[in-house]
């Protein structure tokens, strides 16, 4: 036989394959190449088609899902839904029919997309069993329901009705329900269906799930919200990494006669002034015709978009669970468990990849009875979808193991891996088009990207985390620390008082100078359907502190009324800061308000954080980190009403009169004397140290006798230094010739020196050193060393 006929007769055996054929053939690519992973796979594509039409419709998900053992390894997989059902018409296309379906081509976040995954578990079930699938609808408009019995024809990729009947479904006014025999192995491990669930019941809050196993063990996740998600509205592509292929191919389908309105209408944020910049940096005319595009010219229109700032898509494509719905969807599932600690979840601004709009969640969860010595269990979602399989060649997983968890409080080998402690790290994804690595849809691609942006993600809820665990810690130091002092330093005292016979002194300036920090505490108290927050600050340093406070609560949930104490600035993000005055030494503020339109465990405590002092010396808050205010958009500021802000003016720090520290009696009982503040509170060996500058009233800092605190009489009158002679040199008061211990001791304000400048009428020159004498040289008065001998 000649080449030519080789040739022809090869010809002959080409011919069609059906979709469905080839997916009968690789039925692993769908998820179905094992037992266990076929009835995981089955569940999974059944409730995604349930939740999506559910949501679709307006409509509160009511899902039951059984699985019932038959014979020798064949199962019965039954998914009931509450959805708007499916017309008579469309049933054998929807269960029959591999790739149809309705969203395929719609720009916008949907759990299905392609139309293989139910009709690929009802082909996977006659392939495994021989049997038919069972499918009863009923719709709003139906009098009567429709049930069918159906078997897909993988050459045609059409479906055989077997057999089809109408009857009165009692108590459904509408809603689907799938009848499936399939081959299997059922297994509670962590790639279950109930595991599978228990996932869809946390990232759906407004689901209520009803689950039977093969043992007739029942299990029910209730729904915790009745608000829906957002529906989500279609939108155009967005140019931003559009890919040259597709956008030639655009150009080919578009009706549009001149590029730059092809660039305004077939794309998403981008209008007449950002086309025309396009076409400036590709060189190209702005009234360039679409037909005279090649690909020359289409690649140096890419080559312009990636150079041109292009506004964000818009998020009504996506719908993200949000931090309140991740809290109690976590709490749901997890409570169980116990944890110590919710970090409030991270929401991230959408971003783009390849012209696909795509936005990162993420939620940590710490402590309780989560196992200590184990790695950390990573929950991924992907458009509320749980991913259960291929967790290693994940991008989520990438980027939860790239992360240095060490400086977050978690054990990590390395500084690289899945890290280990009792933690639970979740991560969703939502996307119009998620990268999933298969049509299995059980991992998501190594995009850079979606791992950048995932990592940032994890970092801000991590420094959450790292900031609740620290504040424990230093809280717990702290208590530990005031407790002793707080029972040994009265003892001592008393004892002390005893032996000399002289009343208990005042303990709170001893204390605060061992304490020396701030403390905050936040209270958290439910009540009438209202959290009500008190932020209490003490000052247990040995002087008055300035600072400003900052708390981060859920957004648009603050009652404006309900402030004790008006904030200086109040974010729509749900982000206060006050600016506080002088809070005098051993005074204690409090600072309450209001949330409104949370549950009782969508809250329980405040993020708080410090600046304008060391942080260092504040137990209860850490210092404000650096991206406080970058939210993306600069977030409007909220209105206060102002007959609250006038109500309380009169509370606020900054209006309170101040007097001067050392008229403070409690802090300094002995002041009548003439002594210095704090002689009765400092032991003798600590007198030399040099009080801090903070410390000094400001009549103090005036009179020590520094140069600029002489007349500019005196000042003229002061000889050159180049003048004098080298023994006058000496006896210069210069302030680099005053002994050290002068230098330590500032002159207290009601004892000042003699200053002989002043007396001196024809205001001569200072005198010679040799004729200043040091106050420390003479003796205390009497009544002043009977209290130091006492003290000691």
């Amino acid at each position: 036989m000649t080449s030519l006929g080789i040739a022809e007769e090869l010809a002959k055996k080409h011919k069609e394959i059906s979709v469905a054929e080839f997916f009968e053939r690789n039925k692993h690519i769908l998820g179905f190449d094992s037992p266990t992973k076929a009835l995981l796979t089955a569940v999974k594509e059944g409730v995604d088609n349930a939740l999506d039409a559910c949501e679709e419709a307006g409509i509160l998900p009511d899902i039951h899902v059984e699985i019932r053992k038959g014979k020798r390894n064949e199962f019965k997989v039954v998914i009931e839904d509450n959805g708007p059902g499916i017309i008579k018409k469309q049933v054998p296309h929807v269960f029959g029919r591999l790739l149809y379906g309705s969203r395929f081509h719609a720009i916008r976040q949907s759990r299905g997309q392609q139309g293989i995954g139910i009709s690929a578990a009802v082909m996977y079930g006659q392939l495994t069993t021989g049997r038919a699938s069972t499918i009863k609808s009923k719709t709003a408009r139906m009098d009567t329901a429709v049930t069918m019995q159906l078997m897909i024809d993988t050459k045609k990729n059409r479906s055989e009705v077997l057999k089809e009947d109408f009857f009165v479904w009692d108590g459904k006014e509408h809603g689907v329900r799938i009848e499936m025999f399939m081959e299997g192995r059922y297994v509670r491990s962590k790639q279950s269906p109930l595991e599978y669930l228990r996932g869809t019941a946390i990232v759906n809050p407004h689901a209520s799930i009803t689950f039977i196993e093969p043992d007739g063990l029942k299990h029910v996740f209730e729904r915790v919200s009745e608000k829906l998600p957002d529906p989500t509205e279609e939108i155009k592509p967005h140019p931003t990494g559009i890919e040259l292929g597709i956008f030639m191919r655009m150009l080919k389908s578009t009706d549009k006669l001149k590029v730059r309105t092809f660039l305004q209408t077939e794309f998403e944020s981008v209008s007449y002034r950002v086309a025309d910049e396009i076409l400036a940096k590709a060189k190209l005319d702005r009234t360039i015709r679409v037909k005279d595009i090649d690909l020359d010219r289409g690649r140096a229109i890419l080559d312009a978009i990636s150079k041109v700032r292009i506004q964000a898509p818009s998020k009504e494509c996506l719908s993200p669970i949000g931090d309140i719905l991740i809290r109690k969807g976590l709490r749901n599932v997890l409570d169980g468990a116990k944890p110590d600690f919710y970090s409030p979840p991270i929401t991230r601004e959408p971003r783009v990849y390849k012209g696909n709009p795509f936005q990162v969640e993420v939620g940590i969860v710490y402590g309780g009875q989560l196992p200590r010595e184990h790695q950390v269990q990573v929950l991924r979602f992907a458009n509320r979808v749980p991913l259960l399989y291929q967790q290693g060649g994940c991008a989520i997983t990438q980027a939860v193991e790239g992360m240095d968890w060490r400086r977050y409080g978690l054990d990590q080998k390395g500084g690289r891996g899945i890290p280990h402690g009792p933690a639970v790290i979740m991560v969703h994804i939502a996307s119009t088009k998620v990268p999933f690595t298969s049509e299995s849809k059980e991992a998501v691609a190594n995009i850079a990207e979606i791992i950048e942006e995932v990592q940032k993600g994890l970092r801000a809820c991590a420094r959450r985390l790292q900031t609740h665990l620290n504040k424990k810690v230093r809280k717990k130091k702290a208590r530990e620390k005031f407790d002793i002092v707080q029972q040994i330093l009265p003892m001592i005292a008393e004892k002390s008082s005893e032996l000399v016979g002289k009343p208990v002194p005042a303990l709170g300036p001893v204390i605060t100078q061992i304490m020396n920090v701030i403390w905050i505490d936040d209270t958290v108290e439910y009540q009438k359907k209202r959290h009500k927050i008190t932020l209490t600050l003490y000052n247990y340093t040995p002087t008055g502190k300035k600072l400003s406070l900052y708390a981060e609560v859920p957004a648009n949930c603050i009652d404006d009324k309900s402030f004790s104490l008006a904030p200086t600035r109040m974010r729509s993000s749900g982000k206060i800061r006050w600016d506080l005055g002088r809070i005098k030494t051993t005074e204690k503020l409090d600072i309450t308000f209001d949330l409104k339109g949370l549950d009782k465990r969508d809250f329980d405590e405040c993020e708080l954080y410090v600046s304008g002092i060391t942080a260092a010396n504040v137990i209860g808050a850490e210092a404000l980190p650096g991206d406080w205010d970058i939210d993306g958009e600069e977030p409007e500021l909220a209105e206060i009403d102002p007959e609250v802000a006038s109500a309380v003016a009169s509370t606020e720090l900054d209006d309170i009169p101040v007097e001067p520290e050392e008229k403070d009696e409690d802090t300094h009982p002995i002041e009548k004397e003439k002594a210095r503040p704090d002689m009765d509170v400092i032991p003798m060996e600590e007198k030399r140290v040099k009080p801090d500058k903070n410390t000094l009233p400001k009549e103090e800092k005036k009179a020590k006798p520094d140069k600029d605190t002489a007349p500019k009489g005196e000042k003229k009158a002061k000889p050159e230094r180049d003048t004098l002679p080298m023994g006058d040199k000496k006896a210069r008061p210069e302030r680099d010739t005053i002994p050290k211990e002068e230098k330590k001791v500032r002159p207290d304000k009601d004892t000042p020196r003699i200053d002989k400048r002043k007396a001196s009428p024809d205001k001569s020159p200072p005198p010679p050193k040799k004729q200043i004498k040091s106050t420390r040289d003479k003796p205390p008065k009497k009544h002043v060393q009977s209290k130091l001998e006492g003290l000691m």
